[in-house]
């Protein structure tokens, strides 16, 4: 199993929980209103007057042959709009219970 980490622009939120869906990845975690900034090239989204845009997340622990198709769909959703912006990182999960 591992474990897939998603952040992403609000503006992503109606197609990140349609691509959970469409791969069938029920179980996860949303997480609202999280704050950063992107290592490359992003802008900080902090929901402050200066930098109004806020970031949500969702973990989801997934079988690992779902891996590569969940973080192909990750890229072409950032392909769509680089500006927005949307990252994945993936965990290995020792134990769940």
């Amino acid at each position: 199993m591992k474990s897939v980490f998603i952040v992403f622009n609000q503006a992503f939120t109606s197609r990140v929980e349609y691509m959970l869906d469409t791969l069938e990845i029920r179980g996860f975690t949303f997480f609202e209103q999280v704050q950063g900034r992107g290592s490359r090239t992003g802008d900080p989204h902090r929901g402050t007057h200066t930098w109004p845009e806020m970031n949500s997340a969702v973990m989801a622990v997934v079988p690992e042959e779902k891996v590569d198709e969940l973080l192909f769909t990750v890229k072409k959703l950032d392909a769509r709009n680089k500006e927005v912006g949307v990252r994945a990182f993936v965990w290995n999960i020792e134990q769940m219970v």
